[in-house]
C-alpha cells in the first residue's frame, strides 16, 4: 500500500497489535477521504448547484460593477452636457448683446436720418406755406382772402370739410331724389 502524504510504502508487517490498530485506523481514514472525494465527484447535481451558485455570485458582482460604471458614465455625460449648455448659453447671450448693440446703432442712424429728413421736410413745407400765403395775398380777391389764408395755415380742418363736401356730392349724385 502507498502512503498518500509521503509516497512511501507502509511496512508490510506490524510490530505489535497497537501498531496494527494504528495502521488500520490510518487506512480507514485514507479510505474515507478517498470515498468522500469520489462521492463528491459523482454528485453531479451538487457540483452543478455549487457551480451555479458561484456563477450567480460572479454575475451579481458584475451587475454591481456595471451599474456603478453606468452611473459614473451618466454623471460624466450629465456634467459634459451641462458644461456644453452653459457654453451655448454664454455664446447666445454674447450674440444677443451684439445684435442688440447693432440694432441700437441702426436705430440711432435711422432716427438721425429721420430727424434730418423731418427738418428738411418741415423747412420745405414752411417755405411752401410762406410762398402760398404770399401768392394768396396778391392773387386772391379781398372778401375770400381770410378764408384761403386760414386754409393755408390750418390745412387739416380744410381737408376734412373738403372730404365731407365731396362725400355729400357723391351720395347725392349716386342716389338722386325722385
Amino acid at each position: 500500500m502507498t502512503d498518500r502524504t509521503t509516497g512511501d510504502h507502509a511496512p508490510s508487517g506490524a510490530k505489535g497489535p497497537d501498531e496494527l490498530r494504528r495502521q488500520i485506523e490510518r487506512t480507514r481514514s485514507e479510505l474515507g477521504d478517498t470515498v468522500e472525494e469520489l462521492a463528491g465527484k459523482m454528485d453531479v447535481k451538487g457540483r452543478a448547484r455549487a457551480r451555479a451558485a458561484d456563477l450567480r455570485d460572479k454575475a451579481g458582482a458584475m451587475t454591481v460593477q456595471l451599474r456603478s460604471t453606468a452611473a459614473q458614465a451618466g454623471h460624466t455625460v450629465h456634467d459634459k452636457a451641462t458644461q456644453a449648455g452653459h457654453k451655448v448659453q454664454d455664446r447666445a447671450v454674447q450674440a444677443g448683446h451684439k445684435v442688440q448693440d447693432r440694432a441700437l446703432e441702426a436705430g440711432h442712424k435711422v432716427q438721425d436720418g429721420a430727424l434730418g429728413a423731418g427738418e428738411a421736410t418741415q423747412g420745405g413745407a414752411t417755405r411752401t406755406g410762406h410762398e402760398l400765403e404770399r401768392r394768396a395775398e396778391h392773387s386772391v380777391p379781398g372778401p375770400v382772402r381770410p378764408l384761403v389764408l386760414a386754409a393755408i395755415r390750418h390745412p387739416r380742418p380744410t381737408l376734412i370739410v373738403g372730404a365731407a363736401v365731396i362725400a355729400v356730392a357723391v351720395v347725392s349724385w349716386r342716389y338722386p331724389k325722385k
